[in-house]
């Protein structure tokens, strides 16, 4: 808890995935994956309560042997490859009200595929967003050497501009406006506004995690980047 504000964590790990069979569990440094982020979780200051929702008995077994919460199963129709995060947020909160009378101000996505997220970025997050009263934090990363100028589409084995003619010459580095993406390190939302259905609500605000802490595993590859990372750390 922050300021009296009380702060959900929410571990999503679904059973399934295309790209890394049983991805949430797979093994990195020698430990499930979704250790991280249940570690992550445990000692962070700021969190109420972190829970998981996954589909998986699997998952469920190993989340439990790591000290996580796992008060419920997710039905399966919203563990199919294609649910949005939305309707597993809203379920999770509503089963917190209904079976244990719990409400929180505001709900934190972890996912399992931000491992080297640390407890740090979960509070620092959280003390953002009850300082400033913004709807929404959003775990942002730099992105390094981005120009839309330098973006290119190829037609007919022709270069050609995506956005806008970047003229004669390219651009320099010292004429580019930094530019940021989501890492999916952390979505902190406002609980009335996940009810409505809005992930960011009015104002959403960022928070900046470096670029070795903004890896986010969707391919084998992601896998050794972090297992590398780790092993430099």
């Amino acid at each position: 808890m922050y300021k009296d504000k009380k702060i959900l964590g929410l571990i999503t790990a679904r059973g399934g995935s295309g790209s890394i069979p049983k991805k949430n569990i797979v093994s990195l440094a020698g430990k499930p994956l979704i250790w991280y982020t249940i570690e992550a979780a445990k000692n962070s200051q700021l969190l109420t309560r972190a829970i998981i929702s996954t589909d998986s008995e699997e998952i469920r077994a190993i989340a439990k042997k790591q000290g996580a919460e796992v008060p419920f199963m997710r039905p399966a129709e919203l563990a199919l490859p294609d649910t949005p995060h939305m309707p597993v947020v809203q379920h999770a909160l509503q089963w917190l009200k209904e079976q244990q009378g719990e409400e929180y101000d505001y709900v934190m996505i972890l996912q399992p595929t931000s491992p080297l997220r640390i407890a740090e970025d979960i509070d620092n997050s959280i003390r953002k967003a009850v300082d400033t009263g913004a709807d929404s934090v959003m775990s942002m990363v730099e992105l390094v050497d981005f120009d839309s100028r330098k973006i290119k589409r190829i037609e007919d084995d022709i270069i050609l501009p995506m956005f806008e003619d970047e003229g004669a010459q390219s651009s320099r580095r010292q004429e580019e406006k930094k530019a940021y993406k989501r890492n999916c390190a952390i979505y902190l939302t406002k609980t009335d506004c996940i009810m409505r259905g809005d992930l960011f609500g009015q104002v959403s605000r960022p928070y900046i995690m470096p670029l070795e802490r903004s890896i986010d595993i969707n391919e084998p590859f992601d896998l050794e980047l972090a297992e590398f990372l780790l092993s430099k750390s």
